[in-house]
């Protein structure tokens, strides 16, 4: 072969092809990692959510209810509402109450009207909705931002008692008023058969501590509203004459009026743990 046409085969022969550069695929990696996690993430709400369902005995038919159930506004693009639990967390706080006053109603037939009502604001307080929530591990299942998540949001009792409230809801529709009752009885039925704790809430001792010494209704005044728009922290300060005004702090206003009362008692030196009498 002549050393002219040899050149030309050369020439002609394919080229190997260009190595990719490495920057190239740290790049391609790099943009594959959200739709990882993203993957990963959502296998690990199934397998709480999974979790959750065996805890409270009540597996869904629509499982969509029960994921909108444990969103938290903050894991939402945008801050909708409307896909996280709070429309949820309306209409279970309105079921909670019905099937607890039915339960009431039927386990007290001797209780008159106001110890009935006692019962149930104790039943369905913040505190207690949070305490159940607690009980059946709903922080593991829930679904929240990043920032709320790493603020400690799963343990915070304002969003556990929405949250559980949010569950009854969508039980409730999942399953109607027949399936919501059977997890509000296991649920609540041993607290509610549970020796009865002090029933009088510190706003009532202190105003019958106040009209016992001729004084007037203590009046309360929010000072301070701080934190976001979904899940605020208020502070109240309750004042009677002659005396300094006592201040205290809560997830709402009904709960921070309850410490201010509590912390003019502890104060004044009144026990605030002793029973309807």
């Amino acid at each position: 072969m002549k050393r002219g046409a040899k050149s030309e085969a050369q020439s002609d022969a394919p080229k190997p092809a260009p190595k990719v550069s490495e920057r190239a695929a740290a790049s391609a990696n790099d943009a594959k990692k959200p739709a990882v996690r993203a993957k990963r993430g959502t296998r690990k709400r199934a397998a709480a959510a999974s979790v959750l369902e065996k805890t409270i005995g009540y597996r869904f038919n629509d499982r969509d209810l029960l994921e909108r159930s444990l969103t938290h506004i903050s894991a939402l693009a945008g801050g909708s509402r409307a896909n996280s639990y709070q429309r949820l967390e309306f209409l279970g706080d309105h079921v909670l109450g019905l099937i607890i006053s039915d339960m009431l109603f039927r386990a007290f037939p001797k209780a008159d009207e106001g110890e009935l009502s006692r019962r149930l604001a104790d039943l369905v307080r913040r505190e207690s909705c949070a305490d159940v929530a607690r009980a059946i591990e709903l922080g593991a299942a829930l679904r929240l931002g990043a920032s709320e998540a790493n603020a400690g949001g799963r343990m915070r009792t304002a969003i556990l008692a929405d949250v559980c409230e949010a569950l009854i809801g969508a039980v409730y529709l999942d399953g109607g008023y027949d399936g919501a009752a059977k997890l509000v009885e296991r649920l609540w039925g041993e607290r509610m058969r549970a020796p009865v704790r002090p029933l009088r809430d510190p706003k009532t001792i202190l105003q019958e501590w106040a009209q016992a010494r001729g004084l007037p209704t203590p009046t309360y005044q929010e000072v301070e509203r701080t934190g976001p728009h979904h899940d605020p922290e208020f502070r109240v300060a309750v004042a009677l004459p002659n005396r300094e005004p006592a201040e205290g702090v809560g997830r709402s206003k009904r709960v921070a009026e309850q410490a201010a009362a509590a912390a003019m008692l502890n104060r004044e030196g009144v026990r605030t743990d002793r029973a309807d009498g």
